[in-house]
C-alpha cells in the first residue's frame, strides 16, 4: 500500500491530507496548536480518530507517544548508543522493537523488523514537488500505525534540528 504525503506538513496546528495511490484521501493528520506538548490525531475519511500521538512532557530523551483510544501503541525516540543521527527505535506495548533508519529530514528512510523490511518512506517514486511517499510492504502491517510512525520520526528529527 502506498500513500502521497505532502512535504508541508508535521507543523504542530496544520491539517493535511494523506493520499492513496490514486489519489482519493484516506486519512487526515490534524495538529493540535497551542498545546504544550506536539499533538497530532490521525482520523479516516469519516472523521474517526484512529490514532493519538503526543510527544512525552517528562523525559531524558524527546520521546513521542502512538495511541489508539486510552492504549499505548508505541512508543518512539532516538536509539540510544548510535553512531547515525537518523536512527530510531520503536517500542512496541509488547516490547517489539521496530528500527527507523535512513535520511530522515531527506524523506529517504525505513521502518524493519529484525532486519525485515515493514515500510519505506522515500521521494524517489513521487513526481510531485513537495510530496513523498510511505509505501507498506507488509499486509499485516497497521498502515494508520505505519504513518504515525514516521509522523513521529520526522517531528523529532526537525525538533531536534532546530534546537
Amino acid at each position: 500500500m502506498r500513500f502521497q504525503v505532502r512535504e508541508r506538513i508535521f507543523g504542530v496546528g496544520d491539517d493535511y491530507w494523506i493520499e492513496d495511490a490514486d489519489g482519493r484521501k484516506v486519512y487526515l493528520v490534524d495538529g493540535k496548536a497551542m498545546r504544550l506538548r506536539d499533538t497530532f490525531e490521525l482520523k479516516d475519511v469519516d472523521g474517526r480518530v484512529l490514532v493519538d500521538i503526543r510527544q512525552k512532557l517528562v523525559s531524558l530523551r524527546d520521546t513521542m507517544v502512538i495511541e489508539r483510544g486510552d492504549e499505548k501503541l508505541a512508543t518512539v525516540k532516538r536509539k540510544r548508543l548510535s553512531l547515525l543521527r537518523n536512527h530510531f527505535r520503536v517500542t512496541m506495548v509488547d516490547g517489539t522493537e521496530l528500527d527507523v533508519s535512513g535520511r530522515i529530514l531527506d524523506r529517504e528512510f525505513a521502518v524493519e523488523y529484525d532486519g525485515e523490511l515493514l515500510a519505506q518512506i522515500s521521494r524517489r517514486w513521487l513526481t510531485v514537488r513537495d510530496t513523498y511517499g510511505v509505501d507498506v510492504v507488509r499486509d499485516d502491517m497497521d498502515p494508520a500505525l505505519v504513518i504515525a510512525i514516521a509522523v513521529c520520526v520526522i517531528t523529532l528529527a526537525e525538533k531536534e534540528r532546530d534546537d
